[in-house]
């Protein structure tokens, strides 16, 4: 405790000094709108650079002189210079009013070459130069979204390596993972506040997807390795606007949408957006409907307080789709790709509803404060077979679960952020709490376990019963969980070439007891309450040989409380993490290339994951609350990411990552698993590329073709290997590696814009595999097509 509070002390101590040769501003439009994003610069002093924050607001210091001139610029937009006498006492203040309006900017913006080190991360919630952050982040844009007629987040993630679909267990759900750990419902955000992964998200509405890779757990405490997914959404506009468009596709797929906004009056703006959407499937009697809306309101309460309300509502159905299955658990069975082997009657029906806001108040030009309220509700209602394990003749047993539940989700957090010096030394504080309330109600219902039987291989073997069979409320649980966490850190800039990022979170998560009540007896059960707690420091140092270059290293440590219990119902032990990172990042030929290349390792005391047999050490275990702790594992690899924009109108993204992520660390002993092998779902290599270009002069402006390709590599499924085990074979299931492309083109004239893409060009055939029992063929060649009307 006493090196904490030496570490804050140390951290607060420049309250109490003034700023030397520093500048501050504001830069706004010609509209007296706040301009974000602009380039801000003291002229000839290499790296002595900063862009204006959301808020327009921008600051600098470590000036040296008494007169320098201060450059404001931004790709598309004319320079402007102006010259400052620090002759005087306590900072000077410099604003700036570009000659375009609002909406002038936002065009030249979208169509601006910005790189892969010119995008800030909200989720990172501090604006900090990526370049003078010790950490790889990610920015998927609108223009990609909208370019590759993104449908899913995975069609969004596929941009990012190292960032991969692993699984889509009965296509209900995609669930992500990074440099080899899985991600769940903790390492999702929207808007900044955990969000629900058990439904797939509406992509329309996304203004971006942000990535921060590596570790984030002194930003949002229990978080898994590897990285954290923050999907941020449209927001209101003070000039009116807007679209409608409509989709269409392959098996039936039909996707009206619309986008409108404006100004209510001079201080009030709004926004609203929505879709439904219907498909059929290349998955036999496999369908879907969508209906989302997503409005909100931005208040400015005064000239230094703003008040932004957001909320959305997601209502889907879906058919539950286990794919085509296993054979004897040892391979994928060789069944046509549009093989269904459900009932016809099967149902996933979920809803989704948040509600947030968000207060931002600027104390004055260097320090504001920020306070979000957000509520969630998740509702589920799900009735299917499922877990195709068939024999090696085809044969299987199938089984029927229904699963209803609702969640309830209830976050708040305070950040305080700004700038002060210490003497010639520049810190960017942030320091704040949050909290959070999660219930979770469910129940069991007295269904058959066993539906009926069916052969995968010859569907006419059996004769498939057609009925739904009845299923009562057997037990009700409720399960309440409660987090809170404290955290301080400083980018304190030792000079223009010299960074240090350090600090320090607290973090607590109990987990109440679990009550759960037996409906049939009229009785009460309570479970075992479990409180964790643990400091998670972090330290970065970043070295800027030039403003083009900048490289950096880090650590952070971390714990993961690991939820549920052993088969024996004891509470598991927290999981410790440790995390290595060391980087380079490069802007060049004025930012028409960045390519940044990371190294990392992650090294996890303990991994928890779900038991794979019930505590008789026989009965395979289907209840994913049971878990087991592994021993350690090691993921360490290497991630390069390029992003260009040669000329106007070409944009090209690349990336590769490798990976290498085993058991390092197992104990001898009949169960425990193997040491050195690959855990399944974690793939060596991935890798992406797109090239989009729109013309820009004669016949044909307007006219955008482009191309992209993803690559999966080889990869286990099934079962990672036990030491004498009962298999006398391998329960790993080799899955190749995969490429798709896609192409598209488009046409804008006038307010109205025409986009086609053809995914899949050459109709690769691959799966995504969960564990051993849902095996899901990739979406074979699609047409997609889009015409929006601007309004």
């Amino acid at each position: 405790m006493g090196k904490l509070l030496l570490l804050i002390g140390f951290l607060f101590s420049g309250f109490i000094s003034t700023a030397q040769n520093s500048i501050t501003g504001t830069i706004t439009t010609s509209d007296g709108q706040k301009a974000a994003m602009v380039n801000v610069q003291v002229k000839g002093q290499n790296g002595n650079t900063t862009h204006s924050d959301s808020k327009g607001n921008y600051s600098l210091t470590n000036i040296s002189g008494g007169k320098s001139t201060i450059v404001v610029s931004f790709v598309g937009l004319k320079t402007q210079e102006k010259t400052v006498d620090f002759s005087g006492a306590g900072p000077a203040v410099l604003n700036f009013i570009l000659s375009e309006n609002a909406q002038e900017l936002e065009e030249v913006i979208v169509s601006a070459k910005k790189g892969l080190n010119a995008q800030p991360v909200s989720v990172g919630k501090v604006n900090i130069n990526p370049m003078d952050l010790p950490q790889s982040i990610a920015v998927i844009g609108q223009t990609v979204i909208r370019d590759q007629q993104s449908q899913r987040l995975s069609d969004v993630i596929k941009n990012v390596n190292g960032v991969y679909l692993s699984t889509t267990r009965g296509s209900t759900q995609e669930s992500f993972s990074a440099r080899g750990y899985a991600f769940s419902s903790t390492n999702m955000f929207k808007n900044g506040s955990r969000v629900n992964s058990g439904v797939m998200p509406e992509v329309s509405s996304l203004e971006k997807v942000e990535i921060l890779k590596g570790s984030a757990a002194i930003l949002y405490g229990n978080v898994s390795p590897g990285g954290i997914i923050n999907m941020v959404t449209k927001q209101p506009k003070f000039n009116y606007g807007g679209e409608f468009s409509i989709r269409s596709g392959s098996y039936g797929l039909i996707k009206p949408s619309f986008d409108v906004y404006g100004p209510l009056s001079k201080t009030i703006a709004f926004r609203v957006n929505g879709t439904y959407e219907r498909a059929d499937s290349y998955r036999d009697k496999v369908q879907s409907k969508r209906f989302y809306i997503n409005p909100s309101v931005l208040f400015k309460l005064g000239k230094r307080t703003e008040l932004l309300l957001q909320a959305d509502y997601l209502d889907t159905d879906f058919t539950p789709d286990f794919g085509i299955g296993s054979l004897n658990n040892t391979k994928i069975a060789d069944v046509p790709r549009s093989a269904f082997f459900g009932t016809s009657w099967q149902y996933n029906k979920a809803k989704q509803t948040t509600a947030t806001a968000t207060v931002k108040h600027d104390l004055n030009n260097n320090w504001n404060i920020n306070f979000t309220g957000s509520y969630q509700q998740y509702k589920r209602d799900y009735y299917s077979t499922e877990r195709i394990q068939a024999d090696a003749d085809g044969d299987w047993g199938r089984p029927l679960n229904k699963i209803l539940s609702t969640e309830n989700y209830v976050i708040g957090q305070v950040d305080l952020k700004g700038k002060f010096n210490t003497g010639k030394i520049v810190h960017t504080l942030l320091a704040g709490v949050d909290a959070d309330n999660y219930s979770t109600t469910s129940f069991t219902f007295n269904n058959p376990t066993l539906y009926d039987s069916l052969n995968i291989l010859n569907p006419g073997k059996f004769v498939q019963r057609t009925d739904i069979p009845a299923a009562n409320k057997v037990t009700k649980a409720q399960t309440p969980l409660n987090r809170m966490g404290i955290y301080v850190q400083d980018l304190i800039s030792l000079s223009a070439k010299f960074k240090l990022l350090a600090g320090l979170r607290w973090s607590q998560q109990e987990s109440r007891p679990v009550t759960t009540t037996y409906l049939l007896k009229d009785s009460i059960a309570k479970g075992i309450r479990k409180k964790d707690d643990a400091f998670s420091p972090r330290v970065g140092l970043v070295y800027k040989p030039s403003p083009i270059m900048s490289v950096f290293a880090s650590y952070a440590n971390s714990f993961s409380v690991n939820s549920g219990t052993d088969v024996f119902n004891n509470a598991l032990s927290p999981s410790i993490i440790d995390q290595y990172e060391i980087g380079i990042k490069n802007d060049f030929f004025k930012g028409k290339l960045s390519a940044n290349l990371t190294f990392y390792k992650i090294i996890n005391n303990n991994l928890a994951q779900t038991a794979q047999f019930a505590a008789d050490g026989i009965t395979p275990n289907n209840n994913t609350a049971l878990k087991e702790l592994v021993g350690e594992t090691t993921s360490d690899g290497i991630e390069l990411d390029i992003s260009s924009q040669p000329v106007k109108g070409l944009n090209i993204l690349a990336g590769y990552s490798y990976n290498n992520m085993r058991y390092t660390d197992i104990k001898p002993g009949k169960g425990n698993y193997i040491e050195g092998e690959r855990l399944v779902n974690t793939p060596a290599h991935t890798a992406n590329s797109s090239i989009f270009y729109t013309f820009q002069k004669g016949k044909v402006t307007g006219l955008k073709i482009g191309a992209a390709a993803f690559y999966t590599g080889k990869r286990f499924g099934g079962w990672n290997n036990t030491q004498q085990q009962v298999q006398t074979y391998s329960r790993l299931i080799p899955v190749d590696g995969f490429t798709t492309v896609d192409i598209s083109a488009g046409y804008t004239f006038s307010r109205i814009s025409l986009l086609a893409k053809v995914s899949n060009l050459f109709n690769t055939y691959n799966y995504y595999v969960h564990e051993n029992y849902s095996i899901n063929p990739i979406a074979p060649r699609q047409v997609i097509g889009t015409i929006a009307i601007k309004l």
